[in-house]
């Protein structure tokens, strides 16, 4: 029998929970504003999937978002980047002034920057989709472009999904989209010119340009 002495067990390091104390510390926190942004474009776009694709229409609205953010946009922007779709996909569920009464008027006028519908429209049949295009593109002409950072990185967003999905399907993707692929890199090239043209100066504008020449080499059949 060894009569030495155990050497004393080494202390236990106990490790307290995190408890949120309201400040932010530990892994941030949202807003109330933000927080209620993120609860409305779940409700009103939670069910939903993007055209022709299982991909959930929360993961393009959190992607513009997130770049808004990552871009240097502010907590408008940010709402805005959530939102931007709504008043084209959702008018019968949210108006223009419900966004401003419960957001303010910056935000409403960065989603109003980001839609090609109609001021008045409060559903059913849209416009043709050239006619659309065309108006929108006109309307980037006259937006100071401090309002314009939540459309550029729709069209970034969109033009990467564009790419990613034409990699993984050809050309069958084309199908899924209401002008043709011709038409598709018209307009991109075009709302890229536009934002320059409005003033935009922004990292996500040159990734925006890269995108689109990315996107016209694959239509001219040089992309694999």
């Amino acid at each position: 029998m060894n009569d030495q002495a155990s050497p004393p067990e080494p202390p236990v390091a106990v490790v307290e929970p995190c408890v949120p104390d309201g400040s932010g510390s530990a892994a941030g926190a949202l807003t109330p504003r933000l927080r209620a942004a993120i609860e409305l474009t779940f409700r009103l776009h939670g069910a939903d999937a993007r055209k022709d694709s299982p991909v959930p229409v929360l993961c393009h609205l959190f992607s513009v978002c997130a770049l808004v953010q990552g871009d240097g946009g502010d907590e408008d922007e940010a709402i805005a980047g959530l939102l931007h779709d709504a008043l084209e996909d959702k008018p019968g569920e949210i108006t223009r002034e419900e966004i401003q009464r419960r957001f303010g008027d910056r935000v409403l006028e960065c989603v109003a920057a980001a839609t090609d519908t109609p001021p008045g429209y409060r559903g059913g049949g849209k416009p043709c989709w050239r006619v659309r295009k065309e108006a929108y593109l006109a309307h980037v002409g006259s937006t100071v472009p401090e309002l314009l950072r939540v459309t550029v990185a729709d069209k970034v967003d969109n033009v990467g999904a564009i790419l990613a999905d034409y990699h993984r399907l050809g050309d069958q993707l084309w199908s899924r989209f209401n002008a043709p692929k011709d038409e598709q890199c018209w307009y991109y090239r075009s709302a890229m010119e536009a934002y320059r043209a409005a003033g935009v100066h922004t990292r996500l504008l040159d990734e925006l340009a890269r995108l689109v020449d990315e996107l016209e080499l694959v239509v001219r059949g040089g992309g694999a």
